[in-house]
């Protein structure tokens, strides 16, 4: 019947549709496609840019965003935002010092700690009913940077084990460790996403949390579970941040917040939840990490790349509104077929 419509369907409007499909996937694209477009300006701009060393240091600077990203991803399918990650990196890094010389015993210290706030989280706006995760996590952001500066009397505390210097500075061939790092934790947060109900469920109340609640779906569950996850990837994200510097530090992780949402949304996930991708996260990390590395080749002034990196901001966001109005369209088109 379908077939039989499309047939019957005057040229000029099959013609629409099919340049609608198109321009669908070229804006589903757009992350990817804005990522290779500053690669190769900076690679024309700098001819350092291309060379092991930088492509090294790249990987390095862009790790810690892409793991907090991937959690703050998580966060906002369900219609969320977890501001409090960039006080988790501070507080799981001094935490992660003071719990000895272990390296198993440092990590999961670090990991469990980043969870735990995560866990208070996602219960004070599940069981406490206060469901406004702005507000929520930007109290936890100001009670965990107080508790990092509280622990630690204000000091930096040095001192960690191998372990944890191996997965903030070592590489494994010409590849970071941060970066491998990144690449196993997109892999589990796809399969996650993409191949389990837990993931269908998270876009399922993210689209809309009344139907989701309707049809039997676990919603609290899955939010407290989202803000678990996202705490315990700023925990990660701490590991990595201490073990750059072999130490913890209350003052870490101020603003990466900032850097981690502008990461989702560059990588054209949506506030209104229940769309966002995997890939197209990791995308906006490594905009986000080319741009800044490229300008400091250039030795342009860092104050332009907070003016490259909003406009970029925008630009995601107009995509977004862009690929409503083509699904809009196409299902239009669709019914029409269908009633034809």
């Amino acid at each position: 019947m379908s077939a039989l419509a499309d047939r019957a369907a005057p040229q000029p409007a099959r013609s629409r549709d099919r340049i609608a499909h198109v321009g669908l996937r070229v804006v589903e694209a757009g992350p990817v496609l804005i990522l290779a477009l500053v690669a190769l300006v900076m690679s024309l701009l700098s001819p350092f840019f291309l060379t092991e060393r930088n492509l090294t240091n790249l990987g390095f600077q862009t790790s810690i965003v892409a793991v907090l990203a991937l959690g703050q991803l998580l966060v906002i399918l369900t219609r969320g935002i977890d501001l409090s990650v960039g006080s988790v990196v501070a507080l799981a890094g001094v935490l992660g010092v003071m719990a000895g010389d272990s390296g198993v015993v440092v990590v999961l210290t670090m990991a469990l700690t980043g969870a735990l706030v995560g866990a208070v989280n996602g219960l004070v706006l599940v069981k406490g009913r206060v469901m406004n995760p702005f507000i929520v996590t930007l109290g936890t952001l100001s009670i965990v940077r107080g508790a990092a500066l509280v622990v630690s009397d204000a000091q930096t505390v040095s001192g960690l084990p191998p372990l944890v210097q191996t997965l903030g500075t070592d590489k494994v061939g010409p590849v970071p460790a941060p970066a491998l790092l990144v690449a196993v934790l997109g892999a589990l947060a796809y399969l996650l996403l993409a191949r389990t109900q837990w993931g269908r469920w998270i876009y399922a109340v993210g689209g809309n949390p009344d139907a989701a609640r309707r049809v039997g779906i676990p919603v609290d569950r899955v939010l407290i579970s989202v803000y678990v996850l996202c705490g315990l990837a700023a925990g990660i994200a701490g590991l990595l941040v201490a073990g750059r510097t072999d130490a913890g530090a209350p003052a870490a992780g101020q603003l990466l917040e900032l850097d981690a949402i502008t990461a989702v949304i560059i990588g054209g996930a949506s506030f209104f939840g229940g769309r966002g991708s995997v890939g197209n996260v990791i995308a906006g990390a490594l905009i986000i990490g080319v741009i800044r590395n490229g300008l400091d080749l250039l030795d342009v002034s860092p104050f332009w790349q907070l003016i490259a990196i909003g406009v970029l901001v925008i630009v995601s966001l107009e995509l977004d509104v862009l690929r409503g109005h083509l699904e809009t369209g196409l299902r239009a088109a669709h019914a029409r077929a269908a009633e034809a």
